[in-house]
This record gives structure tokens, sequence and C-alpha cells, in this order.
């Protein structure tokens, strides 16, 4: 996998978290004592790091994205060299398998 692909998966993941740590703190809403509510605080805290981390990532991701396509359209001969030269080394090295 690339690190973009990686990067969108973590994003998901994080997302797909955050919505299920949300859905348990309204499940446990109504549970008390100290324990409870020392583990909903820490939760509360930790999905909030994990959404601050997750918009930060989707920042990085649209940037580099941006960075990419301005680049390719300024340079769109070289762009297509590069990714054919690219693709026919990979071929070269999986045909020799």
């Amino acid at each position: 996998m690339t690190n973009e692909a990686n990067m969108e998966k973590l994003v998901a993941d994080l997302k797909v978290l955050s919505h299920d740590a949300e859905a348990m703190l309204q499940a446990t809403a109504g549970q008390t004592g100290e324990k409870m509510a020392e583990l909903r605080k820490k939760l509360a805290s930790a999905l909030e790091s994990a959404k601050t981390t997750c918009n930060q990532l989707e920042e990085k991701a649209i940037a580099g994205a941006k960075i990419a396509d301005q680049t390719i359209r300024e340079h769109p001969y070289e762009s297509i060299g590069v990714a054919f030269g690219v693709g026919l080394l990979i071929g070269v090295l999986v045909g020799r398998r």
C-alpha cells in the first residue's frame, strides 16, 4: 500500500472509531459511579484527540493532492514520461518472475 492509501485508511478508521466511541458514550450515559465517570472522561478526551488528528491528516492529504495536481498541470509531458518509466520498470520487474 502507498502512503496515500495508508493515510486514507487511517482517516477512515479514525472516523469509525470516533463514531463508535460517541455511540458508547451515549449508551453509558445513564451509568453512574466514580469509575464509570472517570472512564467516560478519558474516552471523551481520547475521542477529541482522535478527531483532531483525523482533521489534521485530512488537511495534509488535501494539501498534498493539490500540490501534486499543480505540479502535473505545470509539467504534463514530464509527468507522463515519469509515469511511463515507472510503469515500464514495474512491468519488467513483474515479468522477470
